[in-house]
């Protein structure tokens, strides 16, 4: 829930956080519609936007869908496991519900190398599924997801397939230790600009 509002957010703070001359990354792109809204917010700046999958699939399909139009025929994709990627005089960084996919032991270091890579003043837009500290909003939280999903046309089979599909691989934390996470490895600010349910969306300032 809330997705295309985040990815139209991204396009939105793009247009003032893109920086001339600088790079824009996507990490964990799937099919590249955060790097496509950054392009789009950035029309008009010398800035090269750099979409990454470890998916050929998924990127072929990107390709297709960015190929229809001019914006996106300027994204670099690649193919490449996110971790192995070094960013470099970056101005805005997405890490679009990707994070929380990964184990819990090269977080930090990802997103040091992530900070390490961006130039001052550049953001990082992270967004994740997140657990909360509360058992009972926890558990209110989950049944709300799973009411938007019943309201998506899901079925009851469905979302036990999904929800035992993603145990023990999608790995969510509390806000709080991202929040920690992202100011140990250097970011000056850090901010909740999105919610919805238990998924959440970071703005952190370098």
């Amino acid at each position: 829930p809330g997705y295309g509002t985040i990815i139209n957010m991204i396009g939105t703070l793009a247009v003032s956080c893109v920086s001339e001359g600088s790079r824009c990354y996507d990490l964990g792109c799937s099919l590249a519609a955060a790097a496509l809204a950054m392009r789009s917010g950035a029309a008009g700046r010398d800035c090269q936007v750099v979409a990454v999958d470890n998916s050929v699939a998924m990127l072929e399909r990107a390709q297709e869908l960015l190929s229809a139009s001019e914006e996106g025929r300027d994204i670099e994709l690649v193919c490449a496991d996110l971790r192995d990627i070094e960013v470099r005089d970056a101005s805005m960084v997405v890490l679009n519900f990707t994070l929380q996919f990964l184990p819990l032991d090269v977080r930090e270091g990802l997103l040091r190398s992530i900070w390490q890579g961006m130039r001052p003043g550049g953001v990082l837009v992270l967004s994740e599924k997140i657990a909360l500290e509360d058992p009972q909003s926890q558990a209110l939280f989950v049944e709300m997801h799973h009411g938007f999903k019943r309201a998506q046309g899901y079925s009851e089979l469905e979302i036990s397939q999904k929800r035992s599909a993603l145990e023990n691989v999608l790995i969510p934390e509390t806000l709080a230790t991202h929040r920690m996470r992202l100011q140990q490895v250097g970011f000056e600010r850090v901010e909740v600009w999105f919610q919805c349910f238990n998924f959440i969306s970071l703005l952190a300032v370098k």
